[in-house]
């Protein structure tokens, strides 16, 4: 690994998450160790006073039963069985001095220690006391005890046995320790390096999405855990950019597309006007087309915004309380002439008052978008329907059937985007965008509009507000 991976690495998460994963369990398993060797060593000495407090019982009882001199003979005897160098006994007045011992030979440096035999003899109860010698690498453990009238027994027993024990733990006890860090470690690193491996594919993706691949998605395990919820999340919110994009992408060849037909148009009149010889009469015709087509060019771009405005959610809604029956009739008045023209009868069912808060205007532009397509695809000696019902406190629905030229199914789920128009409709007028806005007014209004369709048999529009 080069030395620039190595100094990255230092600043990655998975690196962070190991250091404190191998840093709590160092600390949790020497906290451990450390309470089993505190332990450990706490019985030993219990052990080993329980011993040394045996010894002093053993020749309290023998004094008193037969005398100073067989305790002496004991003594020697006990140190010889155990070994000169492993115990030692004294026997003390109770001003300090000794008048017997065993084979003190390797415990000479052992002096009497005066403030203990006060307290021995304050207190009356042994006392206990650990010595550490400089040429000795183990301590021993000495007991002041009252064993006759006016006897003190020093009683000291070398720890070095247990010493080799507890030499041998901490051996052990470091080496155990430097494998522990070590294997947490690894583990920490695996650990980290396998929980986060769904994040780095989140930034491989999105890495790969910075190059232009909006189809790229996150691959998602079947764990169930956070990070396939984090993979989800975010594959979703890549394929409302995708969608989006793609709608951007769409609407900007549509608009150049829709646009230029009637900038064309205008430059086209503008130009024959201006080269040819023309009158008064001419001029004012150019501009009254010119009027025309830009009326029309306004009208895209407003229809437009009003849309977008709508599917960002930040479209201004006047709602107000308003009767949504007389809306509904209101139009297909306004839009039966048209009909009667073209030999079609608009059949109109609903109650007589419908009270609904929303935006009026907008409702207006809604209904009159359907019953303009559904006059506009209808042959003559066709049906329009028109019902309007309150489903329950909180649902209008609106139907608007006709018996027209009916959507293919693959137009079906085309029809409510931008600027589409389908094959029927290329030979009418328009500009692709009335389903459009009736779907964002329906949506703003907390509703949605779907339709049914067979070709030759006509289309259903359903509106829910």
């Amino acid at each position: 690994m080069s030395l620039k991976k190595m100094i990255n690495l230092r600043h990655t998460l998975a690196f962070r998450l190991t250091i404190w994963y191998t840093g709590v369990f160092t600390v949790i398993a020497f906290l451990t160790i450390s309470l089993f060797y505190f332990f450990a060593t706490n019985v030993i000495q219990r052990q080993t006073d329980g011993d040394l407090l045996n010894q002093m019982r053993k020749f309290s009882s023998l004094i008193a039963a037969e005398g100073v001199n067989a305790g002496q003979r004991v003594a020697i005897i006990e140190s010889q069985a155990g070994g000169v160098k492993k115990v030692f006994f004294r026997f003390l007045h109770s001003s300090g001095q000794v008048f017997s011992s065993s084979n003190m030979d390797y415990w000479q440096d052992i002096d009497i220690n005066y403030g203990t035999m006060r307290r021995l003899i304050h207190g009356g109860v042994p006392v206990f006391e650990t010595i550490i010698l400089p040429e000795r690498d183990h301590e021993i453990r000495v007991l002041y005890g009252v064993i006759g009238p006016g006897v003190i027994l020093q009683v000291g027993q070398s720890m070095e046995e247990y010493g080799r024990i507890i030499s041998i733990f901490k051996r052990i006890f470091i080496g155990a320790v430097t494998f522990l860090i070590v294997l947490a470690a690894l583990v920490g690193w695996f650990m980290a390096r396998h929980a986060l491996s769904g994040v780095e594919a989140v930034t491989k993706t999105a890495q790969m999405i910075s190059r232009d691949a909006l189809d790229m998605r996150v691959p998602v395990k079947p764990r169930g855990d956070e990070i396939d919820a984090l993979a989800n999340t975010f594959n979703e919110m890549l394929g409302r950019i995708e969608k989006l994009v793609t709608g951007m992408k769409e609407m900007s060849d549509s608009i150049a597309h829709d646009l230029r037909t009637p900038v064309t148009r205008i430059r086209g009149i503008a130009e024959i006007t201006l080269t040819t010889e023309t009158g008064q009469a001419e001029y004012e015709t150019m501009t009254a087309s010119i009027i025309e087509e830009c009326d029309r060019l306004l009208d895209i771009i407003s229809t437009m915004l009003v849309i977008s405005r709508f599917e960002a959610g930040v479209g201004d809604l006047k709602k107000e309380e308003t009767d949504l029956a007389g809306i509904v009739k209101n139009a297909c008045e306004l839009f039966r002439p048209i009909a009667e023209d073209k030999k079609l009868s608009i059949d109109y069912r609903a109650a007589e008052f419908l009270d609904y808060t929303g935006d009026a205007g907008m409702l207006q532009r809604l209904i009159s978008n359907l019953l303009d397509n559904a006059i506009k695809y209808t042959p003559s000696g066709g049906d329009v329907t028109i019902v309007l019902e309150k489903q329950n406190d909180n649902v209008m629905v609106l139907t608007v059937g006709d018996t027209g030229a009916g959507i293919a199914e693959t137009e079906l789920v085309h029809i409510f985007e931008r600027f589409y128009r389908g094959d029927e409709s290329r030979s009418t007028e328009g500009t692709g965008l009335g389903l459009s806005l009736a779907r964002a007014i329906a949506r703003a209004h907390g509703g949605d509009i779907t339709v049914k369709s067979e070709p030759g048999k006509g289309s259903i529009f359903t509106v829910t507000l």
